[in-house]
């Protein structure tokens, strides 16, 4: 049975909405695949196709899914169809992006070859969770490779932005560079956060700085790490952190801020939001496991790594 990886996006949260370039790889410690709760009954099986149900309902009452064989997906649904997962939800790393990508891989009735297309179809599918998506989370979940997305041009007609993806080796991160995860215990929906965010963006001085400043400061970010340009990206990375720290406040949890104001020379490491923030992970680069282990042995908080 094809299994679904969750995702990590390791940098262009919230800035990828507006086309800016992002930076994301699988999250191969969590997937999701399809089963049936005649073969394996469970509590969670029947709540997991009670779910699916109204996404199904949802796809069925628009007609820009008929690409998809719904009438198949109500079947299996009515057989017992539901979807295995061991990606945690609310915690930014994909579980409705793995959900998307399994259902369109499934009942997908044409190939859609155009990765453009691909990625607005899917969004389209994934905004029954978020109210609005980008398209990335589910795009990386059904591709299941790291790829970075570059921005092409300005914003067309549509005030949509074209973009190219390029797909990358899963070694091209620095053996010095490890990336981490922190379990805030957490659970938080993306939609109000994204929502919120939108509203931030009507400031035409939050809009100033953040198309201006953090933009460019995440593209910096990714071109340093793919680069191998440690120093460089660290001092990115520091900055970002800081950004979000101004910017995003609201999808930080007060009793997390002091963690990304850390310094990467005395602590050994830096955090950044994971996925849309509000809690779940957050996300961390480390040049020193030892340092990193112990600050968070310290402050009783349990750490993932990554890579």
């Amino acid at each position: 049975m094809k299994k679904y990886n969750g995702k990590l996006i390791l940098f262009g949260e919230y800035s990828m909405i507006f086309g800016s370039e992002a930076l994301l790889i699988p999250y191969y410690s969590a997937f999701g695949e399809w089963s049936s709760v005649i073969n394996r009954p469970s509590e969670r099986g029947f709540e997991s196709n009670a779910s699916i149900r109204k996404f199904y309902n949802y796809l069925h009452d628009n007609d820009e899914f008929r690409i998809l064989d719904l009438r198949r997906f109500d079947m299996e649904l009515n057989a017992g169809l539901f979807f295995d997962s061991t990606i945690p939800l609310g915690y930014g790393v994909g579980s409705s992006g793995a959900l998307v990508a399994a259902i369109f891989d499934r009942y997908k009735l044409i190939e859609i070859n155009e990765i453009p297309k691909l990625k607005a179809f899917l969004a389209k599918m994934e905004s029954f969770f978020h109210g609005s998506s980008s398209g990335m989370d589910p795009l990386q979940c059904y591709i299941g490779k790291p790829f970075i997305t570059s921005r092409d041009v300005t914003p067309v007609a549509s005030k949509s932005y074209q973009q190219s993806l390029s797909i990358l080796n899963d070694d091209f991160i620095s053996d010095d560079i490890h990336i981490f995860l922190i379990d805030t215990k957490i659970k938080s929906p993306t939609a109000p956060l994204v929502e919120k965010f939108k509203e931030l963006r009507k400031d035409s001085a939050y809009l100033e700085k953040f198309d201006n400043v953090y933009i460019p400061t995440v593209s910096k970010c990714i071109n340093s790490l793919i680069d191998k340009n440690n120093d460089d990206f660290y001092k990115h990375l520091s900055q970002l952190s800081k950004l979000q720290l101004e910017l995003l406040t609201h999808t930080i949890p007060e009793e997390t801020r002091n963690f990304f104001l850390t310094n990467i020379n005395e602590d050994g490491f830096q955090v950044k939001l994971c996925g849309a923030g509000g809690g779940g992970f957050l996300l961390g680069f480390s040049n020193n496991i030892q340092k990193t282990n112990n600050f968070w042995k310290e402050n009783n908080k349990h750490i993932i790594w990554v890579k």
